[in-house]
Order: structure tokens, then sequence, then C-alpha cells
């Protein structure tokens, strides 16, 4: 076989995959996002990305023989890898925010994305989220001190934990 027809080959062989990829996609992806949808809400179109990122490279060496399950288990193992690395995420958050640890943060980057979540956050939120988390105030000393009721402090920082915990999962 000569060289060009070992290159024709190659090619050939890549088209079929790709075909084959593709009406993989078209087949089974608007099913697999709803799937997900339901059970990870607005990350579900992330999720779905990623898997067929990860499918792409193997898929003409895979033989699916059932391409819901493998999908679903691949994108489910996806989604549970992000929540862990969002959790870490989470985690070294949480302790950069508790009183005195400012020097733990381990990093000038950590520290710096740390203060780019922080500034980040809507000036209600960010105000509400520094007196609590930095300063150590309860919800009814922060309540006091901004003229707001408790139940606005604790919503306002239940939303500020939300945003934080969205950006750290991007």
């Amino acid at each position: 076989m000569s060289e060009a027809e070992s290159i024709g080959d190659v090619a050939s062989a890549r088209r079929q995959s790709r075909a084959r990829l593709d009406r993989l996609y078209r087949r089974y992806s608007s099913w697999l996002e709803a799937r997900l949808r339901r059970r990870y809400g607005a990350d579900a179109e992330d999720i779905v990305q990623d898997a067929w990122l990860k499918i792409a490279p193997l898929e003409a060496t895979l033989d699916i023989r059932h391409p819901k399950a493998f999908l679903l288990s691949l994108a489910t193992n996806l989604a549970r890898s992000r929540g862990r690395q969002a959790d870490r995420r989470y985690e070294l958050l949480e302790l950069n925010m508790t009183p005195g640890a400012a020097g733990h943060a381990g990093g000038q980057a950590e520290a710096l994305e740390l203060e780019e979540l922080i500034l980040g956050l809507p000036q209600p939120l960010r105000d509400v989220f520094v007196l609590s988390r930095f300063v150590g105030l309860t919800n009814l000393q922060i309540s006091e001190q901004l003229g707001i009721s408790p139940k606005t402090v604790e919503g306002r920082m239940t939303k500020a934990l939300a945003h934080c915990a969205a950006q750290l999962r991007r």
C-alpha cells in the first residue's frame, strides 16, 4: 500500500468517525440536555457541552452499544466532578472568610480571585457579606447597623453566597 493510499484511508476513517459522532449528537443531544436540566438546572447545557467534548476524540475507538446509558453516565460523572470542584472552591472561600484567616489563602492568585469575587457582588449584598464574614457581626447586629430587617439581612446573605458559589462553578 502506498503512502497516499494510507493517508486516504486515515482521512476516510476520520470522515466516518465524524459522521457517526454527528449522528449521535443529532439524535441524543436534546434528550440528554432535557434529562440533565431536570437534575442540574441551568448547568445542564454546560455539562452536555463538556460531555460532547469528552466523547469527540474518543468516538472512533468507542463501540457504544447503549448510547443513552453511556451519555447519561458520562454526563453525570462530569456533573459530579464539577460539583466536587465547586465544593472545594466554596470550602476555600469559607476558610478565607472566617475572621482572622486572611493570611491562610495559600497564594496570591486565590486572594486575588477572592477579592474579585467579593467586588463583583452588588453593593447591598457586598455590605452584608463583608459585615458578616470579615467583621463577624450577627444578622441582628448587621440589621441594626444598616437599618434593615434581620430577614432582609438573611435574604441578602443567601443571595451573596449563591452568587459566590455560581461564580466559583465557572
